[in-house]
């Protein structure tokens, strides 16, 4: 797709560290320079004397790279006002303004078409570009580049929710290119880039699949709803008490997750750990992206100094302790747990990110993390709160109640998950593998191409 794509042959320094050289006939130019900023401030209500509108919010903004008006909105009620100021145009470009991981700020979304109901949401900013300045559709993947995203990344300032202020929004620096040389790479990314996501389309779906039919097979162990020595339902069956476990085998416990814990805790709130007291190495930061579906995901490191971790108080991770996610939303609910590898060393969690250390004669970590996560989707309807992310405590994920059979028989069903779901796991990570190459292919592709590393004209 790219191998007869030359350099331009005349480039200059763009004087931004993240850009580098650009062509010399393109300009650099404040995101303030070739478009209108708005900052949204209508949120998800209903008031008497304001008209109805359909609210565009994060999760549709960082979900979907085009907005239209098919897309399921969440209803809402503005003022005359907001909605003049607020409505969206084709040709908007909308970005997340707040996060609670850091690098999810900035994300763009373009805006295909749209009806008069739409109105740009709470948490985002709408950028409307100066037509004689900058071609929407260019203004859109550049934002997307990781040359100008960058920008957003180091500007974000926060504890536990990130976000970024107008002033840093309007400073950002792009390249410029004249708007026909725009409009032809905007046309060869839209081009390029439908292709790789049909390619990734497949791999996902694949993977949907092959989680759906592992996630039954667990769920299925975990519940009791098979005996795991025999392959049919126990004899005798008996009311969990809870509607996410529904009924469980005669002979198990059922019972609050902090009876089977010697202690548990949370992360630090407040200003007790920022994002500036992060370091190259030390003490580990488990975070809330560290906490897959059942597995520990290492790709995504963070430290703090000894020093600062002393002066945190009990946090502490060690080898098999149950970590438990207590934010989330419908892909990754609240809940959802894994048990801590020995690998990352010494650590501990962040906020919203919870610690349970198992009493070892009455549970194993495997079981209850594997049990935890299968229930967690429903669990988190009755124990979460929040609109758009879905969000829980450590006291109510204390009080979370789990069916425990003896210690014998929950060794037995971690041995038959790791036995019947291990060939499933390595052919989805092979396909996670292939998406995670074609999406750095992707974004590399669309860096180089914003900022005149390949020259797309034809």
């Amino acid at each position: 797709m790219t191998a007869n794509l030359k350099p331009y042959p005349h480039r200059k320094d763009s004087g931004v560290q993240w850009l580098g050289e650009v062509p010399a006939h393109w300009t650099v130019a404040r995101l303030r320079d070739v478009a209108a900023m708005r900052v949204s401030n209508v949120d998800k209500h209903t008031r008497q004397n304001e008209a109805p509108v359909r609210l565009c919010n994060y999760v549709d903004v960082y979900h979907n790279e085009r907005i239209t008006p098919a897309m399921p909105f969440m209803h809402s009620t503005a003022s005359a006002g907001q909605i003049e100021r607020y409505r969206l145009r084709p040709g908007d470009v909308l970005i997340t303004k707040d996060s609670e991981i850091w690098n999810d700020i900035g994300v763009p979304a373009l805006v295909e078409s749209a009806d008069s109901t739409m109105v740009c949401g709470y948490h985002l900013a709408l950028l409307r570009p100066r037509l004689d300045r900058v071609q929407p559709g260019y203004l859109f993947r550049a934002l997307q580049s990781t040359a100008v995203a960058r920008q957003f990344h180091v500007r974000a300032n926060g504890v536990t929710r990130f976000g970024l202020t107008q002033s840093a929004i309007k400073a950002v620096r792009l390249p410029v290119p004249p708007l026909t040389e725009q409009a032809a790479i905007a046309r060869f990314l839209d081009h390029v880039v439908h292709r790789i996501q049909r390619y990734v389309s497949v791999k996902q779906k694949l993977i949907t699949l092959l989680d759906g039919q592992r996630k039954g097979l667990i769920l299925r162990a975990v519940t009791g709803r098979i005996d795991v020595k025999t392959g049919s339902p126990y004899p005798r069956y008996k009311p969990s008490g809870t509607a996410w476990l529904g009924d469980v085998p005669a002979q198990w416990d059922v019972v609050q997750l902090r009876r089977v814990a010697v202690a548990r805790c949370d992360g630090p709130f407040g200003s007790g750990l920022k994002s500036s007291h992060y370091t190259k190495d030390g003490i580990r930061v488990v975070r809330l992206q560290n906490i897959g579906h059942g597995d520990f995901r290492d790709a995504d490191t963070a430290f703090v100094s000894p020093d600062h971790y002393a002066s945190l108080g009990e946090h502490s991770v060690i080898a098999d302790d149950v970590l438990i996610a207590g934010l989330g939303d419908g892909r990754h609910p609240p809940g959802r747990a894994c048990v801590a590898p020995e690998s990352p060393g010494p650590a501990m969690v962040k906020a919203d990110c919870f610690r349970f250390r198992l009493n070892r004669t009455r549970a194993q970590p495997r079981f209850v993390a594997d049990q935890l996560t299968a229930t967690a989707l429903a669990s988190s309807a009755f124990l979460s709160a929040g609109a758009t992310r879905q969000r829980t405590n450590l006291e109510r994920t204390s009080s979370r109640k789990i069916a425990v059979p003896t210690l014998d028989e929950q060794g037995v069903i971690v041995d038959h998950i790791l036995r019947t779901t291990g060939g499933i796991r390595i052919v989805r990570k092979a396909a996670r593998r292939e998406i995670d190459l074609l999406i750095e292919y992707r974004d590399r592709l669309i860096a180089d191409v914003v900022t005149g590393k390949l020259n797309v004209r034809w």
